[in-house]
Protein backbone atom coordinates (compact mmCIF):
# COMPACT_ATOMS: atom_id res chain seq x y z
CA UNK A 1 0.00 0.00 0.00
CA UNK A 2 1.38 3.38 -0.95
CA UNK A 3 -0.01 6.89 -1.28
CA UNK A 4 3.10 8.66 -2.49
CA UNK A 5 1.35 10.19 -5.48
CA UNK A 6 -2.20 11.42 -5.79
CA UNK A 7 -4.60 12.24 -8.60
CA UNK A 8 -3.50 14.80 -11.19
CA UNK A 9 -4.35 17.91 -9.19
CA UNK A 10 -3.96 20.39 -12.05
CA UNK A 11 -6.74 18.68 -14.03
CA UNK A 12 -9.35 18.43 -11.28
CA UNK A 13 -11.35 21.05 -9.43
CA UNK A 14 -11.24 20.88 -5.62
CA UNK A 15 -13.92 18.79 -3.97
CA UNK A 16 -13.46 20.59 -0.64
CA UNK A 17 -11.95 24.05 -0.11
CA UNK A 18 -11.33 25.63 3.29
CA UNK A 19 -10.26 29.27 3.23
CA UNK A 20 -9.01 31.37 6.15
CA UNK A 21 -10.97 29.30 8.66
CA UNK A 22 -11.24 30.56 12.23
CA UNK A 23 -13.06 28.63 14.94
CA UNK A 24 -13.52 29.78 18.52
CA UNK A 25 -15.55 28.15 21.28
CA UNK A 26 -17.36 30.19 23.95
CA UNK A 27 -15.14 30.68 26.99
CA UNK A 28 -16.06 30.20 30.62
CA UNK A 29 -18.45 32.84 31.85
CA UNK A 30 -16.04 34.23 34.41
CA UNK A 31 -13.39 34.72 31.73
CA UNK A 32 -15.60 36.13 29.02
CA UNK A 33 -14.80 36.15 25.34
CA UNK A 34 -14.13 33.02 23.31
CA UNK A 35 -11.39 30.39 23.15
CA UNK A 36 -9.72 30.40 19.70
CA UNK A 37 -8.96 26.94 18.29
CA UNK A 38 -8.24 27.41 14.58
CA UNK A 39 -6.45 30.44 13.14
CA UNK A 40 -6.80 31.07 9.40
CA UNK A 41 -6.62 27.46 8.21
CA UNK A 42 -6.69 27.01 4.41
CA UNK A 43 -6.58 23.72 2.51
CA UNK A 44 -8.21 21.79 -0.30
CA UNK A 45 -8.99 18.17 -1.14
CA UNK A 46 -9.37 16.90 -4.71
CA UNK A 47 -11.55 13.97 -5.84
CA UNK A 48 -9.96 10.61 -5.07
CA UNK A 49 -7.26 12.19 -2.89
CA UNK A 50 -6.31 11.69 0.75
CA UNK A 51 -5.23 14.80 2.63
CA UNK A 52 -3.71 13.87 5.96
CA UNK A 53 -4.03 16.30 8.88
CA UNK A 54 -1.45 15.57 11.57
CA UNK A 55 -0.64 17.18 14.89
CA UNK A 56 -0.57 16.58 18.63
CA UNK A 57 -3.64 16.42 20.85
CA UNK A 58 -5.30 19.82 21.26
CA UNK A 59 -3.92 21.34 18.05
CA UNK A 60 -7.38 21.63 16.45
CA UNK A 61 -7.48 18.55 14.18
CA UNK A 62 -10.85 17.26 15.31
CA UNK A 63 -12.29 20.78 15.39
CA UNK A 64 -11.32 21.14 11.72
CA UNK A 65 -13.21 17.97 10.85
CA UNK A 66 -16.20 19.08 12.92
CA UNK A 67 -16.25 22.46 11.16
CA UNK A 68 -16.43 20.73 7.76
CA UNK A 69 -19.32 18.64 9.09
CA UNK A 70 -21.12 21.72 10.41
CA UNK A 71 -20.62 20.73 14.05
CA UNK A 72 -18.22 23.50 15.15
CA UNK A 73 -18.86 27.27 15.28
CA UNK A 74 -17.05 28.97 12.38
CA UNK A 75 -16.23 32.55 13.35
CA UNK A 76 -14.50 33.58 10.10
CA UNK A 77 -13.48 32.13 6.77
CA UNK A 78 -15.43 29.78 4.53
CA UNK A 79 -15.87 26.12 3.65
CA UNK A 80 -16.82 25.21 0.09
CA UNK A 81 -17.89 21.82 -1.20
CA UNK A 82 -17.89 21.42 -5.00
CA UNK A 83 -17.83 25.21 -5.24
CA UNK A 84 -20.83 25.71 -2.93
CA UNK A 85 -20.47 27.62 0.32
CA UNK A 86 -21.51 25.22 3.12
CA UNK A 87 -20.09 27.21 6.03
CA UNK A 88 -23.43 28.05 7.66
CA UNK A 89 -25.95 25.74 6.01
CA UNK A 90 -29.41 25.38 7.62
CA UNK A 91 -29.99 22.02 9.31
CA UNK A 92 -32.19 20.62 6.55
CA UNK A 93 -29.65 21.42 3.82
CA UNK A 94 -26.83 20.06 5.98
CA UNK A 95 -28.76 16.81 6.43
CA UNK A 96 -29.18 16.51 2.66
CA UNK A 97 -25.42 16.96 2.26
CA UNK A 98 -24.90 13.71 4.22
CA UNK A 99 -25.32 11.82 0.96
CA UNK A 100 -22.02 13.36 -0.19
CA UNK A 101 -20.00 13.87 3.03
CA UNK A 102 -19.72 11.17 5.68
CA UNK A 103 -17.57 10.56 8.76
CA UNK A 104 -15.78 7.69 10.50
CA UNK A 105 -15.21 8.50 14.18
CA UNK A 106 -12.32 7.52 16.42
CA UNK A 107 -14.04 5.13 18.82
CA UNK A 108 -15.77 2.15 17.18
CA UNK A 109 -17.24 1.16 20.55
CA UNK A 110 -19.29 4.33 21.10
CA UNK A 111 -20.07 5.21 17.47
CA UNK A 112 -22.43 2.23 17.00
CA UNK A 113 -25.80 1.99 18.77
CA UNK A 114 -25.43 -1.03 21.10
CA UNK A 115 -29.19 -1.75 21.03
CA UNK A 116 -29.40 -2.11 17.24
CA UNK A 117 -28.27 -4.98 15.08
CA UNK A 118 -25.64 -4.32 12.43
CA UNK A 119 -28.32 -4.66 9.78
CA UNK A 120 -30.41 -1.95 11.45
CA UNK A 121 -27.35 0.32 11.78
CA UNK A 122 -26.50 -0.01 8.10
CA UNK A 123 -30.12 0.25 6.94
CA UNK A 124 -30.84 3.49 8.83
CA UNK A 125 -29.01 5.89 6.44
CA UNK A 126 -30.46 4.04 3.43
CA UNK A 127 -34.06 4.45 4.56
CA UNK A 128 -33.64 7.91 6.14
CA UNK A 129 -32.21 9.58 3.03
CA UNK A 130 -32.99 7.14 0.22
CA UNK A 131 -36.16 5.49 -1.02
CA UNK A 132 -35.03 1.86 -1.10
CA UNK A 133 -37.51 -0.96 -0.55
CA UNK A 134 -36.77 -3.31 2.37
CA UNK A 135 -35.53 -5.98 -0.06
CA UNK A 136 -33.22 -3.53 -1.84
CA UNK A 137 -31.94 -2.19 1.49
CA UNK A 138 -31.19 -5.75 2.64
CA UNK A 139 -29.23 -6.41 -0.55
CA UNK A 140 -27.30 -3.19 -0.07
CA UNK A 141 -26.44 -4.15 3.53
CA UNK A 142 -25.03 -7.49 2.36
CA UNK A 143 -23.02 -5.68 -0.31
CA UNK A 144 -21.59 -3.23 2.26
CA UNK A 145 -20.64 -6.02 4.66
CA UNK A 146 -18.88 -7.85 1.87
CA UNK A 147 -17.00 -4.72 0.87
CA UNK A 148 -15.50 -4.36 4.35
CA UNK A 149 -14.72 -8.07 4.67
CA UNK A 150 -17.53 -9.21 6.97
CA UNK A 151 -19.97 -12.10 6.39
CA UNK A 152 -23.61 -11.46 5.48
CA UNK A 153 -24.85 -13.03 8.73
CA UNK A 154 -23.15 -10.20 10.65
CA UNK A 155 -26.31 -8.19 9.92
CA UNK A 156 -28.22 -10.20 12.54
CA UNK A 157 -25.73 -9.60 15.34
CA UNK A 158 -25.17 -6.77 17.84
CA UNK A 159 -22.06 -4.53 18.00
CA UNK A 160 -20.87 -6.12 21.25
CA UNK A 161 -20.33 -9.40 19.43
CA UNK A 162 -17.52 -7.92 17.34
CA UNK A 163 -13.91 -6.94 18.00
CA UNK A 164 -12.74 -3.33 17.84
CA UNK A 165 -11.36 -3.78 14.34
CA UNK A 166 -14.58 -5.39 13.13
CA UNK A 167 -16.65 -2.57 14.65
CA UNK A 168 -14.54 -0.03 12.80
CA UNK A 169 -15.17 -1.97 9.57
CA UNK A 170 -18.88 -1.69 10.31
CA UNK A 171 -18.49 2.07 10.89
CA UNK A 172 -16.72 2.32 7.52
CA UNK A 173 -19.53 0.34 5.87
CA UNK A 174 -22.07 2.77 7.37
CA UNK A 175 -20.10 5.73 6.00
CA UNK A 176 -20.10 4.10 2.54
CA UNK A 177 -23.84 3.33 2.55
CA UNK A 178 -24.85 6.48 0.66
CA UNK A 179 -21.84 6.40 -1.70
CA UNK A 180 -20.30 9.68 -0.51
CA UNK A 181 -17.63 11.61 -2.40
CA UNK A 182 -15.79 12.66 0.78
CA UNK A 183 -15.25 10.89 4.11
CA UNK A 184 -13.87 12.65 7.20
CA UNK A 185 -11.75 10.06 9.03
CA UNK A 186 -11.19 11.32 12.58
CA UNK A 187 -8.43 9.19 14.17
CA UNK A 188 -10.15 6.04 12.81
CA UNK A 189 -7.41 3.59 13.87
CA UNK A 190 -6.01 5.16 17.05
CA UNK A 191 -8.12 2.91 19.31
CA UNK A 192 -6.91 -0.27 17.57
CA UNK A 193 -3.81 -2.42 18.03
CA UNK A 194 -1.04 -2.19 15.43
CA UNK A 195 -1.93 -5.27 13.39
CA UNK A 196 -5.61 -4.26 13.26
CA UNK A 197 -4.61 -0.71 12.33
CA UNK A 198 -2.71 -2.04 9.33
CA UNK A 199 -5.68 -4.08 8.10
CA UNK A 200 -8.13 -1.20 8.47
CA UNK A 201 -5.76 1.19 6.65
CA UNK A 202 -5.41 -1.36 3.85
CA UNK A 203 -9.21 -1.56 3.65
CA UNK A 204 -9.51 2.24 3.39
CA UNK A 205 -6.91 2.30 0.63
CA UNK A 206 -8.70 -0.47 -1.31
CA UNK A 207 -12.04 1.35 -0.98
CA UNK A 208 -10.50 4.54 -2.34
CA UNK A 209 -8.95 2.65 -5.27
CA UNK A 210 -12.29 1.10 -6.24
CA UNK A 211 -14.70 3.97 -5.51
CA UNK A 212 -12.64 7.15 -5.97
CA UNK A 213 -13.78 8.53 -2.62
CA UNK A 214 -11.68 11.33 -1.09
CA UNK A 215 -10.52 11.29 2.54
CA UNK A 216 -9.76 14.09 4.97
CA UNK A 217 -7.72 11.85 7.27
CA UNK A 218 -7.02 13.14 10.79
CA UNK A 219 -4.33 11.53 12.96
CA UNK A 220 -1.65 12.30 15.51
CA UNK A 221 0.47 9.44 14.13
CA UNK A 222 2.91 10.29 11.34
CA UNK A 223 3.41 6.61 10.49
CA UNK A 224 -0.32 6.19 9.85
CA UNK A 225 -0.45 9.42 7.85
CA UNK A 226 2.54 8.32 5.75
CA UNK A 227 0.86 5.11 4.58
CA UNK A 228 -2.43 6.59 3.41
CA UNK A 229 -1.98 10.26 2.50
CA UNK A 230 -1.16 11.75 -0.89
CA UNK A 231 -0.57 15.11 0.78
CA UNK A 232 -0.09 16.12 4.41
CA UNK A 233 -0.87 19.31 6.33
CA UNK A 234 0.74 19.73 9.75
CA UNK A 235 -1.39 21.53 12.32
CA UNK A 236 0.27 23.26 15.28
CA UNK A 237 -1.68 25.36 17.77
CA UNK A 238 -4.51 25.88 15.32
CA UNK A 239 -2.36 26.85 12.33
CA UNK A 240 -1.02 24.86 9.39
CA UNK A 241 2.77 25.16 9.62
CA UNK A 242 3.80 22.78 6.83
CA UNK A 243 2.23 21.13 3.80
CA UNK A 244 3.62 18.84 1.15
CA UNK A 245 3.50 15.35 -0.29
CA UNK A 246 3.11 12.49 2.15
CA UNK A 247 6.64 11.30 1.41
CA UNK A 248 8.24 14.73 1.81
CA UNK A 249 6.52 15.76 5.04
CA UNK A 250 7.00 12.40 6.78
CA UNK A 251 10.57 11.81 5.60
CA UNK A 252 12.15 15.26 5.12
CA UNK A 253 10.14 17.69 7.26
CA UNK A 254 11.17 21.35 7.14
CA UNK A 255 9.34 22.85 10.13
CA UNK A 256 10.82 22.24 13.61
CA UNK A 257 7.45 21.06 14.93
CA UNK A 258 7.10 18.45 12.18
CA UNK A 259 10.65 17.33 12.90
CA UNK A 260 9.68 16.79 16.53
CA UNK A 261 6.66 14.73 15.51
CA UNK A 262 8.92 12.55 13.37
CA UNK A 263 11.43 12.14 16.19
CA UNK A 264 8.62 11.08 18.55
CA UNK A 265 7.49 8.23 16.29
CA UNK A 266 8.59 4.84 17.74
CA UNK A 267 11.05 2.60 15.88
CA UNK A 268 11.51 -1.17 16.13
CA UNK A 269 15.34 -0.84 16.05
CA UNK A 270 16.64 0.01 19.60
CA UNK A 271 19.83 1.63 18.27
CA UNK A 272 17.97 3.86 15.82
CA UNK A 273 15.44 4.64 18.56
CA UNK A 274 18.28 5.80 20.85
CA UNK A 275 19.73 7.96 18.06
CA UNK A 276 16.32 9.47 17.40
CA UNK A 277 15.84 10.13 21.11
CA UNK A 278 19.10 12.12 21.12
CA UNK A 279 18.03 14.04 18.01
CA UNK A 280 14.74 14.85 19.69
CA UNK A 281 16.58 16.06 22.80
CA UNK A 282 18.61 18.49 20.66
CA UNK A 283 15.47 19.70 18.90
CA UNK A 284 13.72 20.26 22.24
CA UNK A 285 16.54 22.56 23.26
CA UNK A 286 15.31 24.98 20.58
CA UNK A 287 11.66 26.02 21.11
CA UNK A 288 9.22 25.85 18.21
CA UNK A 289 8.58 29.39 16.91
CA UNK A 290 5.41 30.95 18.27
CA UNK A 291 2.72 32.39 16.01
Amino acid sequence: MTASTGPERARTEPLLEVGGLHVAYPGRRWRGGAVPVLHGVSLDVRPGETLGIVGESGCGKTTLGRAVLGLAPVTAGDIRYRGRDITHLPRRERRALATEIQVVFQDPHSSLNPAHTIGEILTEPLTTVGTLTPAAAGARVRELLGRVGLPADAARRLPREFSGGQRQRIAIARALALEPRLIICDEPVSALDLSTQSRVLELLWEIQETTGVAYLFISHNLAVIRHLSHRVAVLYRGEIVETGSGEQVTSRPRHPYTQRLLMAAPLADPQRQAERREQRRRLTAHPVPER
